[in-house]
């Protein structure tokens, strides 16, 4: 399962790469308009959220430490930012889909530097999936299922039974 885990880290470093991609491509379509922007909309609205809320879940189940899962989360929290950057240019800016306005690009210049943060925390999210994956003691099926029980102590006994023993 942690596998998995670093899996979806990587999927959601390439959606988020694809992201850009596609940013780029409605920039430099001739003619631009709100069409060009299709791929990175769906990208962004649909496929980056649910790509993060699955890793989420995947690493609560890997049993990742809490931070790992906060992490996993974090693209998706950065999505509704740039959501909510949208909202509010649309509140407090004359800004229409034909005519932009200066206040609305000033505003309108966070969605990028967000956009940067996404990228930061899902190369974050890979880097620390793939540390915690190779690092992290191999879990078995007794110690996975029932941590600190008297699985465990059996062990434990059995060793001091072999050292007294000798």
């Amino acid at each position: 399962m942690r596998n998995v885990y670093l899996g979806m880290s990587g999927l959601v470093l390439l959606a988020v790469l694809a992201q850009f991609y596609f940013a780029a491509f409605g920039a430099f379509s001739i003619p631009r308009d709100h069409a060009s922007f299709e791929m990175h909309s769906v990208n962004g609205v649909i496929v980056i959220p649910f790509a993060s809320l699955l890793t989420t879940a995947v690493a609560a189940a890997a049993r990742v430490p809490g931070r790992l899962v906060g992490l996993a989360a974090a693209p998706f929290g950065l999505v509704v930012v740039q959501i909510l950057i949208f909202v509010l240019v649309h509140l407090v800016t004359e800004m229409t889909m034909e005519q932009s306005t200066p206040g609305a690009q000033w505003i309108l210049g966070f969605h990028a530097l967000n956009g940067l943060a996404i990228v930061s925390v899902a190369v974050l999210g890979v880097v620390r999936a793939r540390r915690f994956v190779r690092t992290a003691p191999p879990r078995t099926r007794r110690s996975a299922a029932r941590p600190g029980t008297a699985g465990e102590a059996s062990g434990a006994s059995g060793k001091a039974l072999s050292e007294v023993a000798v």
